[in-house]
């Protein structure tokens, strides 16, 4: 399997296991705390972060361990300044592996509870406060890849991105998506965890106005240091010439 097919592959299977880790939690979470939101989120984010900083570690030294289209699509725009980051066909095909593998991962987690593969969500998400949670979500999450990038702790990533996604369900009114493949993946499931198709296109629109405002961050925090700390290269470093990391 030649170098570009194994960070594809990389991408569809960690970006299947994270929203199987969050649609599987929040079955799980549902059937063993019915009627307890709260500990419903609970135990739905802990898992959610147990999870992620896993298949960072995993992933992280083939890919990246992007698992988010929002991290994918900022890497290839900041590396256009240096030569570095995504080149355009390779993000492409991290989309689209993301993507797929998101909608793979939520069927996943259905098979595993004796759940219907497919399922469509009837959980309506929209509010405007729900929105800018999105925003601020997303906004934090990529300051938080580019940050570790840029000042050289990439080996910080499964911790930090982990640990802010876990805080992020709880400070953010929308319980922070903050990804647009995990947020299509959500649509089909009709558990805890799923946002109706009516509300994801809000959420994605959302998602990238926060990631351009991270990313804008970036650029006033650190507007010297790309070069010395990787040039928008690894967030965790890999054997390719790719780029950064995260998730949900």
């Amino acid at each position: 399997m030649n170098d570009r097919a194994r960070r594809l592959l990389a991408e569809f299977v960690g970006t299947a296991l994270l929203v199987t880790v969050v649609v599987g939690s929040g079955i799980a979470a549902q059937q063993l705390s019915p009627g307890d939101v709260g500990l419903q989120l609970l135990e739905n984010s802990t898992a959610t972060v147990f999870g992620l900083a896993v298949l960072i570690v995993v992933f992280g030294p083939v890919s990246g361990a992007h698992f988010n289209p929002a991290v994918s699509a900022a890497d290839w725009l900041l590396g256009r300044h240096h030569g570095t980051g995504l080149t355009g066909r390779d993000l492409g095909g991290y989309l689209a592996a993301q993507t797929i593998g998101a909608v793979f991962g939520a069927a996943l987690a259905h098979a595993m509870f004796d759940q219907p593969a497919l399922q469509i969500s009837t959980h309506h998400r929209i509010t405007s406060g729900h929105l800018l949670g999105e925003v601020v979500a997303t906004a934090g999450l990529i300051a938080v890849v580019f940050a570790l990038d840029r000042s050289g702790r990439a080996a910080l990533s499964a911790a930090a991105v982990a640990a802010y996604i876990g805080a992020a369900y709880w400070f953010t009114s929308s319980t922070s998506f903050a990804n647009p493949a995990v947020t299509i993946g959500r649509v089909f499931t009709d558990t805890f965890a799923g946002i109706a198709p009516t509300s994801a296109p809000g959420f994605i629109t959302a998602q990238i106005l926060g990631a351009l405002l991270g990313l804008a961050l970036i650029a006033a925090l650190y507007p010297t240091t790309a070069t010395a700390a990787g040039a928008d290269n690894a967030v965790v470093p890999h054997d390719t010439t790719t780029t950064p990391t995260v998730a949900d």
